[in-house]
């Protein structure tokens, strides 16, 4: 068994620019990009696209690891499969109130900054940001339900 579920497995890092946020074996990712989700599995063909936000689902064969992230890239090579994003955090790290809260902050702040271009992008990331999160801590808490 041990030596089927090493063919099975791919190196897999999620990075942002504060470090890792995980890097190890994985059996799957699954993770939001500009032309919808997709799931990679080892071997998978080489690839590059946009990350969206939302949701990053981590298989390791033991566990599944949600994550909510913003926009970034995604790399899959031969030796791997690298996730760089502007963030990402674990749903065990996130606390609906506090998201909610921030969300409300960013849509008043979006209001306020409508005629400033650079304010309303800015207001816009972060809004974008917390619903990820939101979606994210909401679709681990059904998952876990149904299981």
């Amino acid at each position: 068994l041990l030596c089927c579920l090493s063919r099975t497995l791919m190196h897999l890092e999620l990075i942002t620019p504060e470090g890792s946020a995980f890097s190890g074996e994985a059996v799957s990712v699954t993770l939001p990009t500009g032309t919808g989700e997709i799931t990679v599995l080892n071997h998978h063909i080489p690839l590059m696209s946009s990350v969206m936000p939302g949701t990053i689902i981590i298989r390791t064969g033991k566990e599944e690891l949600f994550f909510a992230v913003s926009r970034g890239i995604i790399q899959v090579e031969k030796l791997g499969v690298r996730v760089l994003a502007d963030s990402a955090d674990r749903t065990e790290s996130l606390e609906e109130e506090a998201i909610e809260a921030a969300k409300k902050r960013a849509q008043e702040l979006m209001n306020d900054r409508r005629n400033d271009a650079e304010g309303f992008a800015d207001a816009t990331a972060t809004l974008e940001r917390e619903l990820a999160k939101l979606v994210t801590l909401r679709r681990q808490r059904s998952r876990r339900r149904a299981s």
